[in-house]
C-alpha cells in the first residue's frame, strides 16, 4: 500500500525558507497527483498546493508566488519549496494522495515561522 514520510520542517524567522519533502513508496509513483495540506492550531486542515501525474501544478491564494511544488520521478518524492515565509505559514505539513478512493496521509512535519 502507499506510505508517505514527510521531512524537511523545522523553525524559521520571518522571510526565510524551507524545502519539504515528500517520499512516497508502496506504488508506482508516476502514476500518482500528491498534494501538501497544512493545520494550524485551531483550523482545520487546508490545501496547499498539489501537483498532478503529469507535472500539473495548483495553489492556494495564499501561498501563490512564494510556495513551489515539484516532483522528481526518478526519486518518487514531492517537494514543496517554501519561500518568503510568514507566520500564518505556520502549522503541521502533510502530504497527501487517494489510491483506489482511499486517502493516504504521511505523519506529518512541524513548520513555526517565528521569531
Amino acid at each position: 500500500q502507499v506510505q508517505l514520510v514527510e521531512s524537511g520542517g523545522g523553525l524559521v524567522q520571518p522571510g526565510g525558507s524551507l524545502r519539504l519533502s515528500c517520499q512516497f513508496s508502496g506504488r508506482i509513483f508516476l502514476l500518482y497527483d500528491i498534494d501538501w495540506r497544512r493545520q494550524a492550531p485551531g483550523k482545520q486542515r487546508e490545501l496547499v498546493a498539489d501537483i498532478t501525474s503529469g507535472g500539473r501544478t495548483n495553489y492556494a491564494d495564499s501561498v501563490k508566488g512564494r510556495f513551489t511544488i515539484s516532483r522528481d520521478n526518478a526519486k518518487n518524492t514531492v517537494y514543496l519549496q517554501m519561500n518568503s515565509l510568514k507566520p500564518e505559514d505556520t502549522g503541521v505539513y502533510y502530504c497527501h494522495t487517494i489510491d483506489g478512493g482511499r486517502p493516504y496521509w504521511g505523519q506529518g512535519t512541524q513548520v513555526t515561522v517565528s521569531s
